[in-house]
Order: structure tokens, then sequence, then C-alpha cells
């Protein structure tokens, strides 16, 4: 009986783990939409004075999101 308990308990975290995770990918995933809108919102002049170029702007929202 002890192995159901622990088997069924094990599967409840790998189950909490992957939504966990889910949770986590969604949450990383929504900073690098909004770091993107909120650059790509910039004009050339605004993105000048801080020193980025519009072809950089999906690298700097991933590391953003994803890099921390």
């Amino acid at each position: 009986m002890t192995t159901m308990t622990t088997a069924s308990a094990s599967f409840g975290a790998r189950v909490a783990n992957i939504f966990d995770g889910l949770r986590t990918r969604r949450a990383q995933y929504a900073v690098y939409r909004t770091t993107l809108r909120e650059l790509e919102a910039l004009s050339e002049r605004e993105l000048a004075d801080l020193g980025i170029h519009r072809a950089e702007i999906r690298g700097i929202a991933y590391q953003a999101a994803y890099q921390g």
C-alpha cells in the first residue's frame, strides 16, 4: 500500500512540476511580449538615445525575459 501512495505522490509532484513550468514559461513570454512592444513603440531618436538599434530589439526582449 505504501508504494501506491508513494507512486501517486510522485505522479502528483510531476504533474505539479509540469504546471509550474508552464506557468513560468507563460510569465516569461509575457515579459518578452511586453518588452518587445514597448521597445518597438519607441522612435528612432529614442532608441538612439538608449544606444539601441532597431535590429537589436528582439534580442534585448529575449534577454530580458529568458536570461534574467
